[in-house]
């Protein structure tokens, strides 16, 4: 906050970028995908590598992860 009470916001484009709501949900996709994957390749005994691990994640558990995080959000707002 600025001395007169208003929050202070940096110009700054990498920390305007790592600090937005679209970054913050790619991270935690990214992170179902990667957990995703680790799954993935410890039933197949090897790594199964990134592509396969995130079109499994996308085709099979996408939807349902989207339509919880919507819901979550929504309380968050004091929406639902």
């Amino acid at each position: 906050m600025d001395g007169k009470g208003s929050p202070k916001f940096s110009l700054d484009p990498k920390s305007v970028f790592q600090n937005s709501a679209l970054y913050r949900e790619f991270l935690l996709e990214r992170e179902e995908i990667l957990k995703h994957k680790w799954h993935l390749s410890e039933q197949a005994g090897h790594d199964v590598g990134f592509e396969k691990g995130l079109l499994d994640w996308i085709v099979k558990h996408r939807a349902a992860w989207r339509a919880s995080r919507e819901k979550d959000i929504a309380k968050e707002k004091g929406v639902g």
